[in-house]
């Protein structure tokens, strides 16, 4: 009966099908809970602290396990990995929606962020595995749209559950999601790991490339808390630096290392990550502060926000698997560049909004947002994926989606040490507005420059990769 169900050459549809069901949840899970935070903290009686980690505990576990989660996939098993963090997702998913206090909340933010970092990584690697090099950019094209949709209708999914029904349903709702994927997954994935012969886990790489993401993350969420020259934010970056820096030379001279450092003698490897970095560093600051602007500056509701990035999303949705089918035969590297022109302009259109603006006047740089978007994170996905063997491509998988998250973490934290820059009243004064826009356009202005910056890097380093079509080594699922 399965047999005929899923017809073999319809199967790797069902898989894409399948993993797209775990990565649905989880990026919508990155920004669902934003127009919620108001009534969570009114229901629970949470400090403005505990309210802070409801958001950070998830981000920065899900940012520090990300390689583990990449290297597990590779050693254990792609399909296995995957439905024990979609398992993990979906039940902590239910705890949040039970708690009764900030412990447990946040408790179960932080597993629920474990999660996600096993999930994540073994997404684009079964992707990877299951596709051939002929068919692998309109296969990311499609898992791109699917991550970038979650993303943009979290706040419009999370303002309708919050002021519709009650704020518990944000979670609430992944647990049926999660338990369709993981009976889909069971049936659909065939298993695919790393059969090279010597295989053991990196413990060492495990313990310093944690602590060292761990703390450059909390650094970087926490510098506006507390200052960027405090002793707390300072210790916080040295320990970075020192831990990421034993976490290099351990990798180098590991037998079997975590993260596999010749990857980045690649030059289309190499710049198709640090691309990936300077899109997150331009455009996820812009996501949060636009969001802000609407909502404090504009007096949008939670509903209101949301749907104003509809236009944006819709794009991406239809334009990023377009733009995955064009660098199968063009190639990345002049899509690449083109997509991150277009979200320089876009950043340059939102820089001229003020306090009286409109949503037409909002409207061209959602557009040009939406094109650059997909002609950006598509093709660089697919450049970073088809530079990596198919045995590695969960720890590629893995490093690709650790500078998107710390390129995020680092672009809010910028843009609001800027935006905080202009500012030196409270909300209630009249003058918070003007100074608010002042800051908003000056941090816009640099989220630009970022963006041409990552189409120069794009341009130089990027090249069309070729691979033989040959099939990886499937297990019987």
């Amino acid at each position: 009966m399965r047999a005929r169900i899923f017809a073999e050459e319809n199967r790797k549809w069902w898989t894409l099908g399948a993993v797209a069901f775990g990565l649905f949840m989880i990026m919508l899970d990155n920004t669902v809970v934003f127009v919620a935070l108001s009534s969570i903290q009114s229901d629970l009686h949470i400090s403005q602290s505990e309210l802070e980690w409801v958001v950070n505990g998830y981000a920065l576990t899900f940012a520090v396990l990300m390689l583990t989660g990449g290297k597990l996939a590779d050693l254990l098993g792609r399909r296995r990995i995957f439905i024990v963090g979609l398992t993990i997702f979906t039940l902590s998913s239910l705890a949040c929606g039970l708690a009764t206090s900030a412990a447990i909340l946040i408790g179960a933010r932080v597993v629920q962020g474990a999660g996600s970092a096993l999930m994540n990584p073994a997404t684009l690697s079964i992707i990877t595995a299951t596709f051939p090099p002929r068919q692998r950019g309109m296969a990311i094209g499609i898992w791109v749209g699917v991550s970038a949709m979650a993303l943009a209708i979290g706040p419009l999914v999370g303002g309708v559950l919050t002021e519709q029904i009650n704020w518990s349903w944000i979670f609430f709702i992944n647990v049926p999601v999660g338990i369709a994927g993981v009976i889909v997954a069971r049936l659909v994935i065939d298993e695919s790991r790393d059969e090279s012969e010597e295989q053991r886990l990196d413990l060492p790489g495990l313990i310093s490339s944690g602590v060292g993401l761990f703390a450059l993350t909390y650094g970087l969420i926490e510098a506006n808390n507390y200052g960027w020259t405090s002793t707390r934010i300072m210790g916080s970056f040295i320990v970075a630096v020192v831990a990421l820096a034993i976490f290099v030379l351990l990798e180098l001279h590991q037998r079997v290392p975590m993260l596999d450092l010749t990857l980045f003698k690649n030059p289309t490897f190499a710049g198709a990550n640090t691309v990936m970095l300077l899109v997150a560093l331009a455009m996820f600051g812009v996501f949060f502060f636009n969001s802000l602007y609407l909502a404090t500056i504009l007096g949008y509701s939670p509903i209101q926000t949301g749907a104003t990035f509809l236009p944006m999303t819709v794009l991406i949705v239809f334009v990023a698997p377009l733009a995955g089918k064009f660098s199968d035969k063009i190639g990345s590297r002049w899509l690449m560049g083109a997509g991150l022109v277009l979200l320089s302009g876009s950043l340059l259109s939102f820089s001229r909004l003020g306090i009286d603006s409109s949503f037409w006047d909002i409207l061209p740089g959602l557009l040009l947002g939406g094109v650059g978007m997909s002609l950006a994170m598509t093709p660089t996905t697919a450049a970073a994926m088809g530079s990596v063997p198919v045995n590695k491509a969960g720890i590629g998988s893995a490093v690709l989606n650790s500078m998107r998250q710390v390129g995020g973490s680092l672009g809010i934290a910028l843009m609001g040490a800027i935006v905080a820059s202009s500012i030196n009243v409270k909300p209630p004064s009249p003058e918070y507005r003007v100074q608010f826009i002042n800051g908003y356009q000056n941090a816009l202005h640099v989220a630009a420059a970022i963006a041409i910056v990552g189409a120069i890097v794009a341009v130089a380093t990027v090249r069309k990769v070729r691979h033989p079509e040959t099939q990886p080594v499937l297990e019987g699922a």
